[in-house]
């Protein structure tokens, strides 16, 4: 446990890729600020689940969109430990075609802004308020997660789960690892995990995935050549990695979609020539 009087701040714990994350840190000791906003099932499952795990943690009800919100969550966590040691900036709220439909539809009229708003406001406003926290214990580090949407758009196989406005938020999120990576320096390090289709996450589990057709599911699994979904815990022990031990990277931007960015087109064997 030799995170033990170490400060983690992780959004999102509720979900299960933020509560893989959260669980991975948790194990080695760190204490967990977990603030949440919806999905109050999952919010209570996460503490039963947290308080029997043994962890140290504390959950606070903020709307990470907000600017007085999150100045006040910062405040907190200057009262209770003085201190941030990672921040994991794992915020977003994707629409996805194949649920949400077009823009256009009445019941989208706030749905650009919401995804602009989680998946870069948010962010901006957690690193903006956290970074003074973290300056106060060198060594530190941010995670910036991000889609590999930003990459795609709503092209190719996975069209039907990335919107324009998510995967333009996500474009952006680059611009902040590199800009907040020079400013943090040389005390924090700032990194970006891209992740790809995972389990909960634009995958199985995710509202809207079984409403694609069978055709469509196999044209993503072939187009990926690792032929599979990520899980959760593949994304935990990578953010974990880039936080704690990655400890000569920042400004990077690891990609963790199982080759899904390099298609699904064949390696050609060698031909014969014509000498």
């Amino acid at each position: 446990m030799h995170l033990r009087n170490k400060t983690v701040l992780i959004p999102g714990a509720s979900r299960p890729v933020g509560r893989a994350i959260a669980r991975r840190f948790g194990k080695e000791g760190a204490f967990l600020i977990l603030p949440c906003y919806d999905w109050p099932e999952d919010t209570a499952e996460m503490k039963e689940e947290f308080q029997q795990a043994g962890f140290s943690f504390h959950t606070r009800t903020t709307d990470l969109r907000i600017d007085s919100e999150v100045q006040q969550l910062a405040e907190e966590i200057k009262k209770r430990t003085g201190h941030l040691d990672f921040l994991i900036n794992n915020i977003e709220r994707g629409g996805m075609p194949v649920v949400h439909g077009s823009y256009d539809l009445e019941h989208n009229k706030n749905q650009w802004n919401l995804e602009v708003e989680t998946t870069l406001k948010a962010k901006w406003l957690l690193y903006h308020h956290c970074l003074p926290l973290m300056l106060h214990h060198p060594n530190g580090a941010v995670v910036n997660i991000s889609s590999i949407s930003a990459i795609t758009g709503r092209s190719g196989p996975a069209a039907q789960l990335f919107s324009d406005g998510f995967s333009a938020a996500n474009r952006a999120v680059q611009s902040f690892t590199e800009s907040w990576a020079r400013e943090a320096a040389p005390d924090i390090r700032v990194n970006e995990l891209m992740i790809g289709l995972i389990e909960s996450r634009h995958g199985p589990g995710t509202r809207g995935w079984e409403a694609l057709t069978e055709r469509e599911t196999e044209a993503i699994l072939d187009h990926i050549p690792l032929k599979r979904i990520g899980h959760p815990d593949e994304i935990a022990d990578a953010v974990f990695f880039l936080a704690v031990e990655a400890r000569y990277m920042t400004g990077s931007t690891l990609r963790m979609d199982g080759g899904f960015i390099l298609g699904g087109e064949k390696f050609a064997d060698m031909p014969p020539g014509l000498l």
